[in-house]
């Protein structure tokens, strides 16, 4: 609409200024019209009453009075020329007739003489001002070429450049009151218009599949909108249901997983059990001098896989569900560097550039990060490595306490990286990789993060950040 408004001020404006310019051209083509047939007809009054002769040598001594008269009268500057185009009297009150006077063009003769009417306007431009220059034929009362009238005159377009001026401004006054209703009016529509579109807008943003989303509640003018909201809270009700049985088949498909894990797990130590019962009960002699020593094998092997079930449950138990916090104040420096005495490794190192950091957090689950971590790290490093190296690093960084873990390991295959968190995940010939999940949890629950880098052949750095609080 303000487009159309702009288009129809900009055709206006050109064909009033179009219009303009014709009405002045012919304002002035019909105002010199009229001022020479005056003139005409007074100089035909003049011939009729002059006592001289009408002879083509006379005119200057017929109008040597008269010419000044009649400018005067009409308000216009009056030339009489001979019929060969030479001057022979001005109403110019400094002009004097001479020889020297510029003649008529050959040009104009001709067209005077060769037209109808004996008559040519000539129009020329002259400092950008348009001048137009009259000449017709002087006749006696029987019609014979006596000379050439020529008439100047100079067009003064002052009134209708003003009138030009004063039509474009209130015309622009016009337009740009139209041009604020038109924006006022095109505002309140929008937004009318718009504001359910809004409403729906800020929803859809705000849909998620692993949140309660809420359904549109409002009525629309448009049937369209209404359809819209209608559509929306239909995918509302169909994401919930298919998130609610998404959610379902995952946590299925971990169990079911975890269950797998565990059920493989648990089976590596009944082989072996299996095999010492079946060769206990196949080799059983009662009279056997070393029976007592056979059967403290038997049952050692049996106690050993007996625990190594044992570990299992207890790994499976911790990750299914985790012990609540029991946070307490305590000095993070002091518990990192006490986690560490459990480990006889004489190349484990520890560093602290605060002596104190305190936080209230569960002092049993950062041993637990800590203990986990360097255990990690110990079992990455080969046995055949002569230089063995583990640091162990606290600090204070933007309210979070910073522990590292570095070690001079093999480092991290890059087909592992991806999946170095997950709960079943393990590099190790033993144990059932539920170390670092645990721990992931572990900090997460505090609103921290943990991460790591590492390179092929020269160990790895494990990064804990926990949120510093004293509340």
């Amino acid at each position: 609409m303000i487009i159309v408004i702009l288009i129809a001020s900009i055709l206006m404006a050109s064909i009033s200024i179009i219009q303009f310019k014709n009405e002045a051209r012919d304002y002035h083509q019909e105002r010199l019209d009229r001022k020479e047939f005056a003139i005409k007809e007074h100089i035909n009054y003049v011939l009729s009453t002059t006592t001289y002769p009408l002879t083509p040598e006379n005119l200057p001594l017929i109008f040597k009075d008269k010419i000044h008269e009649l400018a005067d009268i009409h308000n216009l500057e009056i030339n009489i020329y001979s019929l060969d185009g030479k001057l022979l009297k001005s109403s110019k009150g400094s002009f004097t007739v001479d020889k020297i006077a510029p003649p008529i063009p050959k040009y104009i003769l001709k067209l005077v003489q060769s037209s109808v009417e004996k008559r040519y306007v000539d129009i020329k431009n002259i400092d950008g001002v348009k001048n137009r220059s009259s000449y017709s034929q002087i006749k006696d009362d029987k019609f014979k070429p006596l000379g050439i009238l020529n008439i100047p005159y100079v067009e003064d377009d002052g009134f209708y450049e003003t009138e030009l001026r004063q039509f474009l401004l209130r015309l622009s006054q016009v337009y740009s009151f139209m041009l604020i209703i038109a924006f006022a009016l095109a505002y309140f529509l929008a937004s009318y218009i718009t504001k359910s579109l809004k409403t729906i807008s800020d929803k859809i943003n705000r849909t998620g599949l692993n949140q309660k989303n809420e359904k549109i509640v409002i009525e629309a003018n448009s049937r369209e909108i209404n359809s819209l909201i209608a559509a929306y809270n239909k995918m509302v009700d169909k994401l919930e249901e298919s998130a609610s049985k998404l959610a379902q088949s995952e946590r299925e498909q971990a169990w079911r997983e975890m269950a797998k894990q565990v059920a493989h797990e648990i089976k590596n130590p009944l082989t072996p059990m299996r095999l010492t019962v079946q060769s206990f009960q196949r080799k059983f002699d009662a009279n056997d001098p070393n029976l007592k020593q056979k059967l403290d094998d038997y049952s050692k092997t049996l106690i050993q896989q007996i625990d190594t079930m044992s570990s299992v449950a207890s790994a499976f138990s911790n990750f299914a569900s985790m012990p609540a916090q029991q946070n307490e104040t305590l000095n993070v420096v002091e518990v990192v560097e006490f986690s560490l005495d459990i480990f006889n490794e004489d190349y484990i190192e520890f560093e602290t550039e605060k002596d104190e950091i305190v936080s209230k957090i569960d002092r049993t689950q950062l041993v637990r990060i800590i203990t986990n971590l360097v255990k990690n790290a110990i079992q990455a490093i080969p046995d055949s490595q002569e230089q063995k190296k583990i640091n162990v690093t606290v600090k204070e960084e933007n309210n979070m306490v910073i522990i590292q873990v570095q070690d001079n390991g093999t480092g991290i295959e890059a087909e592992n990286i991806h999946q170095i968190f997950e709960p079943k995940f393990t590099t190790k010939t033993s144990g059932m990789g539920l170390g670092l999940g645990i721990i992931k949890n572990i900090i997460e629950n505090y609103k921290g993060t943990i991460t790591f880098e590492t390179e092929l052949g020269k160990g790895t750095i494990f990064t804990v950040s926990l949120p510093i609080t004293n509340q």
